[in-house]
């Protein structure tokens, strides 16, 4: 099968020409892609624990450890210990994170208008159940499982 015929080539080619573009974008205001998937994933108005930031992303925690400092040292987020559960802290957005969020926010919805301005609903409804079908089959974690009998 030549890589053109399968499937995670095609996903792949896509997902990297889209993190170039969100990254080209990213660079205009001194951060990255996943800096500004970071900030949109931060509930503006009760932050969010930084335990749930990763899982959401699909980053390891450590490479969010690293994402979280770079954003507080860049004075996008601050840390506060969680009022209900002393043992968790959460991520709030200072007033510079709710700019990097509302900029990573258009940036995301520009995309998808100029995706939907050219591919019709019909064939969009098609793709997403696909990629759901896609992530059902990978969820069930059995691709490779040998069948013994």
């Amino acid at each position: 099968m030549k890589r053109e015929e399968t499937i995670d080539y095609h996903i792949r080619a896509a997902w990297h020409g889209i993190a170039r573009m969100y990254n080209q974008q990213a660079v205009k205001y001194n951060v990255t892609m996943a800096i500004g998937f970071v900030l949109l994933n931060i509930d503006v108005e009760h932050g969010t624990p930084a335990t749930k930031i990763a899982p959401l992303m699909g980053l390891e925690p450590r490479s969010l450890t690293r994402l979280l400092k770079t954003l507080e040292e860049q004075g996008a987020i601050y840390r506060e210990v969680d009022k209900n559960d002393k043992r968790s802290v959460r991520i709030f957005l200072t007033e510079e994170g709710k700019k990097g969020r509302e900029r990573s926010k258009e940036t995301v919805l520009r995309f998808n208008e100029a995706v939907r301005e050219e591919i019709p609903e019909e064939k969009l409804k098609v793709f997403f159940d696909v990629i759901q079908n896609i992530s059902s089959i990978i969820e069930r974690n059995n691709i490779y499982e040998t069948v013994e009998g």
